[in-house]
C-alpha cells in the first residue's frame, strides 16, 4: 500500500497542520479555526477545502455553520505506511545485531577457528 502524494502535500503546509491537530481534539467552525489560529475566513475556508478534498476533514452543515471534523482514514494509512518502514529497519537492525554477535563469537574463538 503506497502513500499518496496529495495526503503528504496537504500536511506540508504549516496552516493546514495546525488545522489538523486543532481538529484532534473535536470538531470546529470555520470561525472557530479562523480565531484560534489567527488567520482570515477566507484563508481557513481555502485551507480546508484543500483537507476536504484529499479526505483529511468531512464538513457537517448545521445552521447557518458548518462543522468541521477529522477523518481517521488518512492518518491510519499514514500511519500503517510509517509502520512499514519501522517493521524494517528493525528487521534491519535485528540482522545487524546477529552479524555483529557472530564476528564477537569469531574473535572470541581465536585465529584458525
Amino acid at each position: 500500500m503506497g502513500m499518496k502524494i496529495t495526503t503528504l502535500s496537504a500536511l506540508a503546509e504549516p496552516n493546514r497542520l495546525h488545522i489538523v491537530e486543532l481538529l484532534r481534539d473535536g470538531p470546529l467552525t470555520v470561525g472557530e479555526i479562523a480565531e484560534r489560529l489567527g488567520l482570515a475566513q477566507p484563508q481557513v475556508s481555502k485551507h480546508l477545502r484543500v483537507l476536504s478534498d484529499c479526505g483529511f476533514v468531512e464538513v457537517h452543515p448545521s445552521a447557518n455553520r458548518r462543522i468541521y471534523k477529522l477523518r481517521p482514514q488518512p492518518l491510519i494509512e499514514m500511519s500503517d505506511w510509517l509502520e512499514s518502514f519501522r517493521r524494517m529497519w528493525e528487521e534491519r537492525f535485528d540482522r545487524l545485531d546477529d552479524y555483529l554477535a557472530q564476528l564477537q563469537k569469531k574473535d572470541k574463538e581465536g585465529p584458525g577457528s
